[in-house]
């Protein structure tokens, strides 16, 4: 007996509407960084996968150890991609708890016999494969925020809750409710958590990218901007504390400032990357021709690779990669703002506005304008965790870009 194919007719509305075309655009630019990534990343990591050299890996000498399993995770990430975008993005909703609750498993399995520690860091899993959660705790705190706040205009719309003033209790919580405190509170309580579990690897760097990534939903879904300016000198606060009772930031603060200081030690890798910068001119010395990468400019598969791309295809290829990113980021937030619904905006200003910091703390830094953060460039920097979660990331906003023809929902 044959079997009648479905038709469009027999989807519901919002499989139909799931089943709309992706931006192209976005598309198009995903895979061309991807591409240039490889091909950067190919050209960074040849030398120092040949001698063999990196701490902790054994490339076995192979010269294009890095490059393979990176191509690796990009076909992966990228078959990933595809999929997540045929899936209807509203089922993320579902997801979120999950995925929230996962991550902090994650992180609280790093400092058990699971966890892998790496120049004094613990920030690693060996679960067959070794990985970073922080990655995934980035996208899962933007997902659940984004669903949460994605129904904030109806719990506002609801009845306000009743409290009893005549005691001091209730006359605190109705100023708290009036102010917006108490709304705020479940969102503070899981940053609070994640936070501490990033500060306990230690993972400034971890830790700034998802109050970025948070802050961002919060600000778009219209909470006050005086709580952000409280938030941000308490977070500006904590962090200088940090900075000034650790010793491992100071130096990269001192080293910073001057990196002449120390250029045997903390000074060396962003004093060879303005080497490295400065050497590349205004073309380059042609691709594949880096001298630094030739174990003179450490982590130029991972941090530096940025500084490698410039001294290969001088000012003006780093500048094409830059307006290749700022493209990407100015066409996803086109797409949050033509988004079909409050979620589908969230959710895509999470994602690009965590995209936007990554890149501009990595390039930051390659060039001196702000301290070392330890942050990777993404679709370029060597990591399989972090290439595969952005690929990710991105299929969800063009999961959410194939709905923008349908009405708004509010």
């Amino acid at each position: 007996m044959a079997v009648r194919k479905r038709s469009r007719r027999d989807l519901t509305i919002e499989q139909q509407l799931a089943r709309g075309p992706v931006d192209l655009v976005f598309l198009a630019l995903v895979l061309l960084l991807t591409a240039v990534g490889l091909i950067m990343l190919l050209s960074a990591s040849f030398a120092i996968a040949m001698y063999n050299s990196y701490p902790g890996v054994d490339t076995g000498g192979n010269p294009y150890y890095y490059f393979i399993r990176q191509g690796g995770f990009a076909l992966g990430g990228i078959a990933l991609m595809y999929v997540i975008s045929r899936i209807d993005y509203q089922r993320i909703r579902l997801l979120s708890v999950p995925a929230l609750a996962l991550s902090i498993l994650l992180l609280l399995l790093i400092f058990t016999p699971l966890g892998w520690e790496s120049n004094g860091a613990r920030r690693w899993l060996r679960l067959g494969i070794r990985f970073q959660p922080s990655e995934f705790a980035k996208a899962a705190v933007i997902m659940f925020f984004a669903a949460r706040l994605s129904k904030r205009n109806d719990e506002l719309r609801a009845p306000p809750k009743k409290w009893n003033k005549r005691t001091f209790t209730g006359r605190a919580g109705a100023f708290l409710d009036r102010i917006g405190f108490l709304e705020l509170v479940p969102y503070g309580a899981i940053l609070l958590v994640i936070l501490f579990l990033l500060y306990k690897e230690p993972h400034m760097s971890a830790m700034i990218l998802v109050l970025v990534g948070a802050a961002s939903v919060l600000l778009v879904s219209g909470v006050s901007l005086g709580w952000f300016a409280a938030a941000g000198t308490l977070v500006g606060a904590a962090l200088w504390f940090i900075i000034t009772q650790t010793k491992y930031m100071t130096a990269r603060i001192n080293v910073w400032l001057d990196p002449t200081v120390d250029l045997k030690g903390d000074g060396f890798q962003p004093w060879q990357s303005r080497i490295a910068i400065g050497s590349g001119g205004l073309l380059g010395k042609g691709l594949g021709n880096s001298i630094q990468k030739y174990q003179f400019l450490p982590e130029m598969q991972n941090d530096c690779i940025f500084a490698i791309a410039c001294e290969e295809l001088g000012l003006i290829g780093a500048c094409v990669i830059i307006a290749l990113f700022m493209l990407l980021i100015l066409r996803g937030y086109w797409l949050a703002i033509h988004s079909r619904d409050r979620f589908g905006t969230l959710l895509i200003v999470g994602f690009i506005t965590l995209l936007a910091a990554q890149t501009f703390f990595n390039i930051g830094v390659v060039t001196g304008v702000i301290p070392t953060t330890g942050i990777s460039l993404p679709f370029f920097s060597y990591g399989g965790t972090a290439l595969v979660i952005q690929l990710a990331e991105m299929g969800v906003v063009l999961s959410v870009s194939r709905q923008i023809t349908a009405p708004k929902v509010e």
